[in-house]
């Protein structure tokens, strides 16, 4: 269970179990680091996949931003494909790219190599990672840990690098249904059970990025994955921890999405924030919305773009300011800094 008490909870912590606040919480997804000079004269010295390694190193990438600005959580710096590193997959995270599978997964040979994760043994740098955060930050900041979703992480091992039309995953899908499903099977094991040990190191809330989940119709969303994420949020609910649930351009699948398990769906910038909550329903949390590339712009366009998604939310309890994916690296601290603030300032009014 989480070794943080909730009696201490603040805004973060309490909205995520759709409570009342005095302000509406803000972090961002790709936080830690990205952004941050501190962090880029790491990278200069240390791959991402070292720095995850080292868990001092990575609890002070991780706690880097929480320095500069008063965000509400801490995400771990970590990436989605942690776990299957853990489990023996030969992968280089490569910059401006991402993941590159050295042998991807064409068939059910392949697919059946995937065991079951044992985290104290795979990843226990995770898990200590999170045990410092943990132990650092004050209280009232939550500590999030993630995974990969089921449909993210089979696309990277299959396609054995990001794409943009998931043709080989599609492919396999349709074409070798059998294969699909075990190797969804397998993910689903190793996800679950990675998250578990997350919740057990001492996050205070999980998110399951099925990030390129979008690419699916509602009908293939139900017959090749739903199933998996149904059983990933069934597991970690015994631990009482909220689970977000994000994935980009999931408009078309929010009917079905909100069924899945998690407490909080994540939404990105393509649907309006008051819009997703009437269809996911008032009995459930949502975070996001904003573009991420609203930062790019003159800081009155951000605040004007932040400030429609406060008046979309209308104060009430269980909204998570996010933005509707990662910080880009172009982003400039300073408007992430002062987003922040323009965040926590107009919600505290409007509230």
């Amino acid at each position: 269970m989480p070794s943080r008490l909730w009696a201490d909870a603040g805004a973060f912590l309490r909205a995520a179990r759709r409570e009342s606040t005095d302000y509406t919480p803000v972090w961002f997804m790709r936080q830690a680091g990205r952004i941050l000079p501190e962090y880029r004269e790491l990278r200069e010295r240390w791959s991402l996949l070292e720095i995850c390694r080292q868990p001092e190193l990575c609890a002070e990438v991780t706690l880097q931003p929480m320095r500069r600005m008063p965000l509400d959580a801490a995400v771990l710096f970590a990436d989605i494909m942690l776990p299957l590193v853990g489990v023996g997959i030969e992968l280089d995270l490569v910059d401006d790219v991402g993941p590159v599978i050295r042998d991807p997964v064409r068939d059910g040979n392949r697919a059946r190599a995937l065991r079951q994760i044992v985290p104290e043994e795979d990843v226990p740098f995770v898990l200590e990672t999170i045990g410092i955060v943990s132990r650092e930050l004050h209280p009232e900041r939550g500590v999030v840990g993630f995974a990969g979703g089921p449909f993210t992480l089979a696309s990277y091992l299959i396609e054995g690098r990001p794409t943009r039309d998931f043709a080989l995953t599609k492919r396999l899908m349709y074409g070798a249904p059998d294969v699909w499903h075990d190797m969804l099977d397998r993910l689903t094991s190793i996800t679950s059970t990675y998250l578990l040990a997350q919740v057990e190191a001492g996050v205070d809330v999980v998110q399951l990025f099925d990030s390129w989940v979008g690419a699916l119709s509602a009908d293939d969303y139900v017959t090749f994955v739903q199933p998996y994420t149904r059983r990933i949020f069934t597991a970690v609910a015994a631990t009482d921890v909220p689970m977000i649930h994000f994935g980009v351009n999931t408009a078309t699948l929010l009917d079905h999405i909100k069924t899945d398990g998690a407490s909080i769906i994540g939404v990105d910038w393509r649907i309006p924030l008051d819009e997703a909550w009437a269809r996911i329903g008032e009995g459930m949390g949502i975070q996001g919305n904003l573009d991420p590339a609203a930062l790019l712009g003159p800081p009155q366009v951000m605040e004007a773009k932040a400030a429609d998604v406060l008046r979309r939310a209308a104060g009430r309890p269980g909204h998570i300011f996010n933005l509707g994916h990662g910080l880009l690296p172009s982003t400039p601290l300073e408007s992430a800094q002062r987003l922040v603030d323009f965040v926590h300032e107009a919600s505290a009014v409007a509230v």
